[in-house]
């Protein structure tokens, strides 16, 4: 009988295992405040999560976009962060899957925000690393980033899973395969942008099963 590969599932976490959409609105509209800054409509910020918030901030702003990415962070780390849901079903989702594999979280958040944030929802122990924006470490896709995973999980086949472009971005540095989930901003056509990578598009990780992972291998 053939044996299942190790497989980790690595998640994204806005609008792939929860939705904090009120909580980065609310911190946005903080730091254009700060500096007396036009206010922008809720859509278009929404539109925009997924991406690092230098870059979120330097669509909308000429102002050096660290300082409004600094503020952001001063209203979020002590209110924005608990103004945040799990999607339903995804801790039962989390109890399935942590029973077939090992799973991970990456995210464009600050990875002291994410720790902090999966602790308060509760969920951090489901999880063999939280990898998020660090010093060494600015984006999803840095080489940084795949070196560690390369050299940390060696023998494991990696899973992406996500709602964002850039995740797809990642399952191709990776050379993993790719679910793509509808419950963020982007269409299954945004998440099927070209590359080498197996692509599964489904409504929500509820309808992730172990069956089908194993199935992509």
């Amino acid at each position: 009988m053939k044996e299942n590969p190790k497989i980790i599932l690595s998640f994204d976490l806005d609008f792939t295992l929860i939705d904090n959409r009120e909580g980065i609105i609310n911190s946005f509209y903080y730091a254009l405040k700060k500096f007396n800054l036009p206010l922008i409509e809720k859509a278009e910020i929404v539109k925009m999560i997924g991406l690092p918030l230098d870059q979120m901030f330097a669509k909308v702003s000429k102002l050096e976009p660290s300082k409004l990415s600094t503020s952001f962070r001063e209203y979020y780390s002590l209110k924005g962060i608990y103004q945040a849901n799990l999607f339903h079903g995804a801790i039962e989702k989390l109890e399935e899957l942590k029973n077939s594999f090992s799973l991970g979280i990456i995210t464009s958040k600050k990875q002291e925000i994410a720790v902090k944030l999966l602790k308060f929802l509760e969920i951090d122990g489901y999880f063999d690393y939280i990898i998020g924006e660090t010093d060494k470490i600015k984006s999803k896709t840095a080489s940084e980033l795949i070196n560690y995973l390369f050299a940390n999980y060696v023998g494991y086949k990696f899973v992406v899973i996500g709602d964002h472009p850039n995740d797809k971005e990642l399952a191709d540095m990776l050379k993993s395969p790719f679910i793509g989930v509808l419950t963020g901003n982007h269409t299954s056509e945004d998440l099927k942008i070209d590359g080498s990578s197996t692509v599964i598009i489904l409504n929500s990780i509820s309808d992730i099963t172990p069956d089908l992972i194993y199935s992509l291998f």
